[in-house]
């Protein structure tokens, strides 16, 4: 597949709703020669799972690498939305009880809800260590990845560029399947907090230089950086802290939490994942300086 074609692939997966048929697009393409055959498998899900997480899960495919390590890959449907993002450790363990019953190595999972703007996709391996057990006997123990470290969120709402660019040469390879070290790698948390930090250190730096610009030509603005023993980075700095911490705030649901005619409010998580556009565009409240007034 062409870098054009390929990138294509990953906007219409991953910067939309949640939808089997372009994940199961998504899946052909990645593991090439792999054979797209969905099966509802929730009759299977176990009870405590099932009662009160999980209404439906699928099974899109199956496939061994040359290593002979196998892999499922499933569409699980949470009976809540905010469960996508607050109970990260059931779906850890429904799908670590999922691997152990199947005998299956590692699973690439798309966890969505009702509201289907955004999803998360998951990678989940088991690994087997041999320890000595009471009695001095070699027995295997069953570890698992820690999912948190192993996720993307993805969706309408949710800028993805990292998880694009994590899978877009392993979309482009002509050639067989990847294997599941090359799949774990792609979901590899030390790439992208690197680049985090690396994208986090540009704005600073940016802003800086603005700052620098307003504070020469604005004497009003020199005096209280002056008397008030501000630096321009410093401030830079902490501005940038500051909104990448709304952000996150934003990124759970916790701001814009739309208030009921009879005073309560919707559940919390459920707010507007454009708070921060919609308040500087002025349909939330309005202000004569976004950045003085909010």
């Amino acid at each position: 597949m062409n870098k054009n074609r390929a990138i294509n692939l990953l906007e219409d997966t991953f910067r939309t709703n949640y939808d089997i048929n372009q994940f199961s697009s998504f899946i052909k393409e990645l593991f090439n020669v792999i054979k797209i055959d969905i099966q509802d498998k929730t009759p299977f899900i176990a009870k405590q799972f099932k009662e009160e997480y999980i209404s439906e899960c699928k099974k899109i495919a199956e496939y061994k690498d040359a290593s002979k390590k196998s892999m499922e890959i499933l569409a699980v449907k949470l009976k809540k939305t905010t469960s996508r993002d607050r109970a990260r450790t059931m779906q850890r363990n429904f799908i670590s009880s999922w691997l152990s019953k199947q005998g299956i190595d590692a699973a690439l999972v798309a966890f969505y809800g009702d509201d289907e703007e955004d999803w998360r996709f998951s990678f989940v391996k088991m690994e087997y260590n041999l320890v000595k057990g009471a009695d001095e006997k070699v027995i295997i123990e069953k570890e698992l990845t820690p999912a948190k470290r192993y996720s993307f969120l993805v969706g309408v709402n949710e800028p993805n560029h990292t998880c694009q660019r994590q899978f877009l040469e392993l979309v482009m390879e002509e050639r067989t399947n990847p294997s599941i070290s090359e799949i774990e790698q792609a979901f590899s948390i030390e790439k992208v907090t690197k680049e985090f930090f690396e994208k986090y250190k540009e704005l600073a730096l940016n802003l800086k230089e603005a700052m620098d610009k307003i504070v020469s030509r604005d004497s009003r603005i020199r005096a209280e950086f002056e008397n008030k023993g501000i630096s321009t980075i410093d401030f830079s700095k902490k501005l940038i802290g500051q909104i990448v911490f709304i952000y996150f705030l934003q990124k759970k649901g916790w701001l814009g939490v739309q208030k009921k005619a009879d005073g309560t409010f919707d559940e919390w998580g459920t707010g507007t994942k454009k708070f921060l556009r919609k308040l500087f565009d002025g349909k939330i409240v309005p202000y004569d300086n976004y950045f003085n007034d909010m």
